[in-house]
């Protein structure tokens, strides 16, 4: 069963949004040749030349961008193109060049650190979910914040979201055997980043302070300047608060809560409410069809793994 909000009343706590009665205008793809109107039409992939841009990089900065060239979707690649090539963001990809050299191991693995772009394009982004630091155990991290690969159980965080959600939605499906796999959210539209995006095993935090912090500021930024019809941040933990403090609550809806983790959900993550929340608001700014499906009970070959 659907998870989705047939019919619904503005949150108490959210400012009554202006209706648009265009909803693929925000949630179908960019078209070629959008008016420069609409910032997010504007922001099309097909405007970045991406191979005009690669060309000018020094040999260095090819070598240390390769990741980004290659697994960073173009829709955030053309937005965050500045940013990566920073002195700072230079650094962070020369130390983590250096912890793997050095033999040791970093999580999520390489080729997943930018999933959440390709799973949510910026075009397609619904809602936001910030996370903070990515699981430091074997087959756990991939990319989506919160989320873990099957075989591996749903973190102790992971679970209380599925609590929270089930008093939401009663008849809300976790995945098959006690997973934890989130890309059809991601798929759907929520925006599943973590504020630093490595980690070394067995060492949380490792990675923190190194330079990833700013690159997911701009995304953050990115999503709430060119999202203009406005979307859901879902900040959860002071961490979380503090990143979207610059967003404007007059576009977006900003829910905040405790963090879902055993430490701190108990003083009120669990009556939070913001996933029927996010669907009334994003049903009355859009209409029905705008509202996110939050079921998870996914053929994991369906998800995407």
């Amino acid at each position: 069963m659907s998870l989705k909000r047939k019919a619904a009343d503005i949150a108490t706590d959210a400012k009554k949004p202006k209706v648009n009665s265009s909803i693929t205008s925000f949630f179908g793809p960019p078209k070629s040749g959008a008016s420069s109107a609409d910032p997010a039409k504007a922001a099309a992939p097909s405007k970045f030349n991406k191979d005009a841009w690669v060309a000018k990089l020094t040999d260095e900065q090819k070598e240390l961008l390769k990741l980004e060239i290659d697994t960073l979707d173009e829709s955030w690649l053309l937005h965050l193109k500045d940013e990566i090539v920073t002195p700072q963001f230079l650094d962070l990809k020369r130390f983590l060049k250096k912890e793997i050299e050095s033999g040791k191991t970093v999580y999520p693995p390489m080729q997943d650190v930018y999933s959440w772009s390709r799973h949510t394009p910026l075009h397609s982004v619904k809602a936001v979910i910030l996370g903070q630091d990515p699981y430091h155990g074997p087959n756990q991290a991939h990319g989506l914040c919160f989320s873990v690969r099957p075989p591996t159980p749903a973190p102790p965080s992971l679970r209380n979201m599925y609590k929270a959600l089930t008093k939401d939605y009663p008849s809300f499906k976790p995945p098959p055997k006690n997973g934890g796999l989130l890309t059809p959210w991601a798929d759907r539209g929520v925006l599943l980043i973590n504020t630093v995006l490595t980690v070394r095993r067995g060492e949380a935090n490792s990675h923190k302070d190194r330079g990833w912090e700013r690159l997911t500021q701009k995304v953050i930024d990115t999503v709430a300047k060119v999202r203009t019809n406005g979307v859901v941040f879902l900040a959860w933990g002071t961490p979380a608060a503090k990143n979207v403090q610059k967003v404007n609550p007059e576009k977006h809806l900003i829910l905040k809560s405790v963090h879902p983790s055993p430490l701190s959900a108990a003083r009120g993550f669990f009556d939070c409410g913001h996933f029927k929340k996010t669907n009334e608001w994003l049903v009355q700014r859009y209409g029905k069809d705008a509202e996110i499906d939050w079921n998870l009970n996914v053929d994991p070959a369906v998800a995407g793994v």
